[in-house]
């Protein structure tokens, strides 16, 4: 068994993982990121980036190699509920003197390695995939003081560190294994996730986020140039007994809601083309013990709608980034300093989940139990039917969140 050590190792190579590797490594802090798989190619991950994250890649010296990904900008999420169009965010219309005035879909992997090549030309940083945690190592006062792993040989070892943060996601296995358990919220759905080629003049969806509500059904579409990825939510618990119905049933519905002919929704050839989203939301009571921290869908489990997964995940990482530099660099990491990044970023991961449990109340529990159609319009939807201002606040708070973190001045470049 190989015994190494780190000053942090950070556990899972999504974006909260290496954006906080990237970080710590620009302030001179030894930090190794473990990531089980060998490479970052899976589909249907978070792959909406919003403006708070491409405003930091701005200051981080990284917008212009953003730019030249293949990227496609969405500026308007609208939906219909029943036969009525409500534009529920303008992001042309943002207040301020925001930069990026919409949201940037890119493939997540693409996004994964821009922050894995940046942080390589780093000396303090180091990327290990296909290298999987097994279980944490503790000293005789409880304190964890490192990880136990299986390498890209499948040999065993440990990497003993001052700090194990936990980037893991919803099943993460850094909480558990600190006993640490989310205390859950009750989900409506599931949701099913596919590709259908784009039709070449559908300009209804162009741009656009665009979502159908009502007739017992909720379907979601994003444009991503040459396909839209799309997703359909069933009632929770239902996808093993609705599969054993035919296919074809899921492209009928899809080409009604959304002007599709068969051209498009045959290439949905099978339920294996099919992806399910279990949807999971939770909260960790205590994102923290002593020589552990945990962050993103670690320490709070969201809910798909709004995308914002991924970008709350990447703020989660800036905060420990600025809070921890210091004390990592002192070699002594202590609770209270784990502590002040709970406190900074439980507010932001509380005020989202509100809202998207809101939205679960207000237009997806009724939307799939049939409910609806017979009420008037709500009065929110209303409201932004008729306010373009409201429309682009809308925006704001969906792009830029709560309190949005900016770049620590140790992690600032100008150059891209």
């Amino acid at each position: 068994m190989t015994l190494e050590r780190t000053t942090c190792c950070v556990v899972g190579g999504g974006p909260a993982g290496l954006m906080l590797g990237l970080l710590l490594a620009r302030a001179g802090v030894d930090v190794t990121v473990l990531e089980k798989h060998r490479d970052f190619l899976r589909d249907f991950r978070g792959d909406t980036v919003h403006p708070s994250t491409l405003r930091l890649l701005d200051e981080l010296g990284l917008g212009a190699r953003f730019a030249r990904l293949p990227a496609h900008r969405l500026e308007e999420m609208r939906i219909r509920v029943g036969a009525t169009t409500v534009t529920m965010a303008d992001f042309r219309r943002m207040p301020g003197r925001t930069r990026h005035k919409y949201l940037a879909m890119v493939p997540q992997w693409d996004f994964l390695d821009l922050l894995a090549e940046a942080a390589a030309a780093e000396p303090a940083f180091t990327l290990r995939r296909s290298t999987a945690v097994t279980g944490l190592v503790t000293d005789s006062t409880g304190r964890v003081t490192g990880v136990r792993l299986t390498d890209e040989r499948g040999a065993p070892g440990t990497l003993a560190a001052d700090l194990v943060v936990g980037c893991d996601g919803r099943r993460s296995a850094v909480a558990a294994a600190a006993g640490l358990r989310q205390r859950n919220f009750p989900v409506p759905m599931d949701v099913w996730q596919v590709r259908v080629p784009a039709p070449g003049a559908d300009a209804a969806h162009r741009g656009r986020v665009f979502g159908h509500f009502g007739s017992g059904q909720v379907a979601v579409t994003m444009d991503r140039g040459d396909y839209f990825q799309t997703s359909y939510l069933i009632a929770k618990g239902t996808d093993a007994a609705r599969r054993r119905q035919d296919v074809a049933a899921l492209r009928a519905r899809l080409g009604q809601l959304f002007d599709w002919g068969p051209e498009f929704t045959d290439a949905i050839r099978s339920w294996d083309d099919v992806k399910l989203l279990d949807v999971t939301m939770g909260r960790l009571p205590r994102w923290y013990a002593d020589g552990l921290l945990c962050i993103g869908d670690a320490a709070h489990t969201m809910s798909p709608v709004g995308g914002v997964g991924v970008n709350l995940a990447v703020q989660d990482a800036v905060a420990a980034a600025r809070l921890l530099a210091g004390p990592l660099r002192r070699g002594r990491v202590a609770e209270a300093d784990l502590a002040r990044v709970q406190k900074r970023r439980a507010l932001p991961a509380a005020v989202t989940q509100k809202s998207q449990l809101a939205e679960h109340d207000l237009l997806i529990r009724p939307a799939l139990d049939g409910t609806l159609d017979h009420r008037p319009l709500p009065l929110p939807l209303r409201a932004l039917r008729r306010s373009p201002l409201l429309q682009g606040i809308a925006a704001y708070g969906g792009g830029m969140g709560v309190r949005p973190e900016r770049a620590p001045e140790f992690a600032r470049r100008t150059v891209s």
